[in-house]
């Protein structure tokens, strides 16, 4: 028979692995649903067909923006001016704010790379005529981009990295409350070994390297 320090042990720490099991559990549970279901359509991204749907707009700097944009380097990457940022939005709904733009003699060109599709905005120098162009691709590939972390940002990114961490504890302590319950369920580490075999085996299998 167990000892009583060592019940009280063992009663210890599963409180403790149930706590941070279930805190992990609800942490992880809508980004685990939206992980898994993205998982499935981008293994038939191929079948699944979205018709992109592309608006452009445009419109002219006026004289005094024009001036501002004739101050600005020759050619390089460096951001647009406020003033320009501030009329690009209002005017044709492109959101320019922190992003880089590639300066040319000619023109100054801003690729807005987005989830779900894509955009750029570009600025004649001479004329300040402006052309905008948005391409959407619809919900799957925006969720699809998401599930990548592609084009996301930063603040997305921490999210994908907390989540991570969240899943990561919740199978460690999943898989250690299986071994605490084992004994009482003999077909916890065939089940456990066969979700280990299974993908290994398709990858040797049948996966060319």
């Amino acid at each position: 028979m167990k000892s009583a320090a060592a019940q009280h042990r063992r009663s210890f720490w599963l409180k403790q692995l149930h706590q941070w099991h279930w805190i992990s559990a609800a942490l992880s549970l809508v980004g685990m649903l939206l992980f898994a279901i993205t998982g499935i359509t981008l293994n038939h991204a191929g079948q699944i067909e979205a018709e992109p749907k592309v608006v452009s707009r445009k419109a002219t700097l006026p004289p005094d923006l024009l001036a501002v944009l004739a101050k600005g380097p020759e050619e390089g990457k460096r951001p647009l001016p406020v003033q320009l940022e501030s009329f690009l939005d209002e005017a044709v709904g492109a959101d320019v704010a922190g992003r880089e733009g590639e300066w040319s003699a000619d023109e100054v060109y801003v690729a807005l790379a987005r989830p779900g599709g894509d955009a750029w905005v570009s600025i004649d120098r001479e004329t300040g005529a402006v052309e905008h162009e948005k391409t959407t691709r619809g919900a799957i590939s925006l969720l699809n981009d998401l599930h990548k972390g592609r084009n996301t940002g930063t603040a997305w990114s921490w999210f994908i990295d907390i989540f991570a961490v969240a899943c990561v504890i919740f199978t460690v302590t999943g898989l250690i409350l299986l071994q605490f319950h084992a004994r009482a369920r003999p077909l916890t580490w065939p089940l456990v070994g066969l979700g280990l075999v299974a993908p290994v085996l398709l990858v040797i299998l049948f996966v060319h390297l």
